[in-house]
């Protein structure tokens, strides 16, 4: 059954099989550029702390606050 809210159906069902939440698969699916190759971003270990927590504000990371660089990267790459 298709779901109006998402842009990309095929792209968030392969994701659901492969095991992604509900919620991120829709992110990803969302996404205007979705699927396609990822741009010339820095690592997260390239990045300060603050750039991370920026990033973790940005897309709602609780607990970002008392968090220090390694837990920011490991919360990024998992949410």
């Amino acid at each position: 059954m298709p779901n109006s809210s998402i842009k990309n159906e095929d792209q968030y069902e392969a994701l659901r099989e492969k095991g992604y939440s509900k919620e991120k698969a829709a992110r990803i699916a969302n996404t205007p550029d979705a699927g396609e190759k990822g741009g010339a971003a820095d690592k997260y270990e390239a990045r300060t702390r603050e750039e991370l927590y920026e990033q973790a504000r940005e897309i709602g990371i609780a607990g970002r606050s008392k968090m220090n660089k390694k837990e920011l990267i490991d919360a990024l790459r998992n949410h």
